[in-house]
This record gives structure tokens, sequence and C-alpha cells, in this order.
């Protein structure tokens, strides 16, 4: 179906305008709908952030939403809203496979909290998209159906794990995104697609119906065309969740620290960023972001956080560990793949296993399994867990000087398709400046803030103190009106 003319202008909406303009009748749901619909038809083709697209219920949905606005129901916040939903996030009726053979044709039966809340608001889930498998990876190319391109250039990566979730709001296939992120899974996606994605503090989200990879790190996080969509969500999206005991009952008021005013806030720029793997463009982008803030009104400082050259380490041994344990319960028994030939019990759980999984997905369960065995446990596994601690008191004193702390989400901008397969370990450095936040438990934002000389996004990031999302949306709203939306000036006009 082909785009009418009349709705062209409504990829320059976000999220809110667009529902604004449903609650006041200048466009219906359905109409709202089937454009998304009709970009998807239309670019996903290439684009590949979908993995499944449910154009019947997305339809349904758009109807018996109209019908209560005609009736002068309140039906929600979102009504009409389209957005997609990464393949790790279960709804209810509708695949979750985490972009894995292991999981091939599963349904949930249930949503999650989060798809939950959404659908309450009014939001109409178009599909789910790709991902890297069990959201191992940082490129969205360690999936079992396909990699997933940067619509800002098809050549690169969308960066990942969440990397169709970006892909797909930065080729306005939907008004805003759910993704995942243990180490950046957000952020780096988003830096590289040049949309607004956002990790917030953890429990802040109910990670009930989240497909479990590292519990003690992810959270479900958004990513979305502005700071104010990502606000709004958030705040629908948080709360306390009896299905999940470490979910918070912390009041959610972020949209009302939206007020474009960096004046007198305290930030630190991280000087320890700025090392050899780091860009020289971006490197200059995020100087120039710190230059931005001062000209606003804000202190901006250089500072150093002690611990942060073993945060990757740190991280990567904690999440393998977690992995192991929490992907043990796919043996081909219960659910998901079952290999069609063994000879018993032994050896059907040994080739589901063998079969079901990717390659990224069996280096990481085997790593660790490693770090926790007997003989390892204590070197490895006992050790990153006091580093961990170390590190979340570095950031705690850090913020005893500083509201926010300032630097770039990934070192370089997005990388060709096939560069990080044929190199995995410096894949692996993309997530240097994001594994922080996630060892923490510190919310994090990536925000557009320019280019390369390639035309290809650059990411600031800002991380704030534990439950302190207001500080991180009240800088990063006031850096999107002193620089503006610049990824929006050079958008996919596919």
């Amino acid at each position: 179906m082909k785009i009418p003319e009349k709705w062209k202008g409504i990829e320059e909406d976000g999220a809110l305008a667009l529902a604004g303009r449903i609650a006041r009748r200048e466009l219906s749901v359905r109409e709202a709908v089937e454009d998304a619909l009709a970009r998807i038809s239309e670019r996903d083709g290439r684009v590949r952030a979908f993995l499944c697209v449910d154009r019947d219920g997305a339809l349904r949905r758009a109807e018996e939403l109209q019908e209560r606005i005609d009736r002068g129901e309140d039906a929600g916040l979102l009504a009409g809203v389209p957005l997609a939903v990464k393949d790790n996030i279960c709804t209810a009726g509708m695949r979750t496979g985490c972009a894995s053979r292991i999981l091939e044709g599963f349904v949930p039966p249930y949503d999650a909290t989060a798809v939950e809340k959404l659908r309450s608001a009014g939001a109409v889930i178009l599909g789910k998209t790709n991902m890297d498998e069990f959201g191992m990876g940082s490129t969205t190319e360690y999936s079992a159906y396909g990699k997933t391109k940067n619509p800002l250039n098809e050549e690169h990566v969308p960066g990942g794990s969440s990397g169709g979730s970006a892909a797909a709001v930065a080729a306005n296939m939907c008004a805003f995104a759910l993704g995942s992120d243990t180490g950046g899974s957000v952020r780096q996606p988003a830096s590289h697609c040049g949309v607004v994605g956002v990790k917030p503090s953890y429990g802040r989200v109910s990670r009930f119906g989240l497909v479990a990879y590292a519990s003690s790190l992810e959270q479900i996080g958004v990513l979305a065309r502005n700071v104010s969509d990502a606000a709004a969500v958030l705040e629908l999206i948080s709360g306390r969740d009896a299905r999940d005991a470490g979910s918070l009952n912390e009041k959610a008021g972020y949209t009302g620290a939206l007020s474009g005013n960096a004046r007198g806030l305290r930030i630190g720029l991280l000087e320890d960023c700025f090392t050899e793997g780091l860009s020289d463009a971006v490197g200059c982008r995020i100087r120039e972001a710190a230059e931005a803030f001062r000209a606003a009104g804000a202190q901006v400082e250089s500072c150093v956080l002690p611990g942060s050259e073993h945060m990757l380490a740190v991280y990567y041994t904690i999440a393998m560990a977690e992995a192991s344990s929490n992907l043990g319960r796919y043996d081909g028994v219960k659910y998901g793949y079952r290999s069609p030939e063994y000879a018993d019990l032994k050896e059907l759980v040994e080739r589901s296993r063998s079969e079901g999984f990717g390659p990224e997905v069996k280096r990481r369960i085997l790593l660790g399994t490693y770090v926790l065995s007997a003989g390892c446990y204590e070197e490895y596994y006992h050790k990153a867990l006091v580093l961990r601690q170390r590190i979340r008191e570095a950031y705690d004193e850090a913020f005893s000087s500083y509201d926010l702390l300032l630097g770039p989400v990934s070192p370089t901008t997005a990388p060709k398709l096939g560069e990080a397969i044929r190199d995995p370990q410096t894949a692996r450095l993309a997530d240097l400046y994001t594994v922080g936040a996630n060892l923490a438990g510190i919310p994090a934002i990536s925000v557009p803030c320019g280019f390369d000389g390639k035309g290809l996004p650059v990411g600031l990031q800002l991380q704030a103190p534990y439950l302190r999302e207001d500080l991180l949306f009240r800088a990063a709203h006031a850096h999107e009106m002193i620089r503006g939306n610049e990824a929006w000036e050079k958008k996919d006009e596919a």
C-alpha cells in the first residue's frame, strides 16, 4: 500500500504529537496504523528491522480504539500510536523467540508488564523486531533470522542488540519501540541510528515478561525519536509489579522535568573515555556537546571514574555467568526447539541445544559455565562481584560532586556489516562506555549529537544517580533544545 500524500507529514511527528492529532480527530487510528504498516511494507524489505508484523491484529486494535474515541471514552495517553517490541519481550498471541531457533514457534500466553501497560495506554503493537540472539551481540548480526541494516546507511549495522527496534524508529516505521539493555543494548543502537535511547534505573521497570539473559543487569528500555516521547513512555511503563520482586514502588514523573533548561546542572565530563580507541569524530562531537552545556549555563568539569578500566571484564564475567544459568532451561524437553533425532534424554538435550543455539550464544554459555565452575568461581566470578561493588562506589563518589556524567556512547560510529563478525573481540569493545551503568544499576540515555565525516550519527551519553531519571531527562531535553535533533536533518528519505 502506497503512503497517501496527505499523511507524508506524519513522519515528522513523535509519539505524543501523533497521539494528540488522533485525539483531536485530525487523524483516525486506522489511518495512523495503516501509514506505519505502509512504511514497513515499503522499507523493511531492505532494512529488515521486523521479524514479524501483525497487520491484522494491529488493524483490529485500531478499530477498537477508534470506537472508544468515537464514544467519547478515554482511550489512553498513547491511543492509536504504533510501536514495535523487541523479540525478547513477551507479547500475548504473538511470537517471542529472542531471534533464536531454540525458541522457534514459541507464542507466549501473556504480555510482559511493560507491554501490558502500553496496551492499557492505547498503543498499537505492529510486530516484533530483530535482535542479536538472546541479546548477545552489539550489531544485530547474531540473529538466527538474518541481519538488520542501518536505515541511515544500509552498508552499516544498526548496533545491537536492540538494533531492530532502533532501526524501526529511525526508518519511521513506528513512533517508538521497546528494547532491552543489558550492557548498552538500547543506548548503543540508538547512537548508531540517530535516535533517543534510555535505560532506566534497575528496578524502575518490571522485568516480568523479559526473557532472561543476565538478570542482575538487564532492564527494558525505550527507543524514541525525541526525549519527550522517551520520558512519557518510560513514565507509563515504570512502577511496582507484584510479579517482579525486584521492581520498585517509586513515583515516576519525568515529563515535568522537561524544562529545556540546563542552567545550574553540575556535569562531569568523563576524560577517561578520551583514549586511543575513541574516534576523532566521536570525541569532537562529545566535546562540542560539553561546550554547548557550558554555554547554556551548566557547570561542566573534567573528571575520571576510578575502576573504569575493569568495567568490561567485570561485565562480561557476570553477564556470561548469568547467561549460562538462565539459558540452562532450554533443553528441548519442555518447549521450544527439539532435535528430531536422538537416542536418549542426554542426546536429546545435547542435540537440541547444539542445533538450537547460535555460535555467539554457545561461546557465552561455555565461558559462563567455566567461570562458575568449582575451580574458577573464586578466581573469576567472585572477584567480578567484588569489583562490581567498587564500581558502584566509584559512581556514588562521582555523583557526590556531579549531577550527571557526560561521555560518548560508543568509541566509533556504526561499523560496516561484517566487520564485527570478523573481529568479535573489537566488537565487544563497543560496550566499553555503556556497561558501567548496568553494573551500577543507574539510569543512562543516548541522545543524538551530530555526525561523523561519513554522515553517520554520533550519540552523547548522560548518566545520572540511581532513580534520578528526572535529572537525566532534564539534561537530555536541554541538549535537544540547544542543538536541535540533528539526526533528523539527515534522516533516510527512502
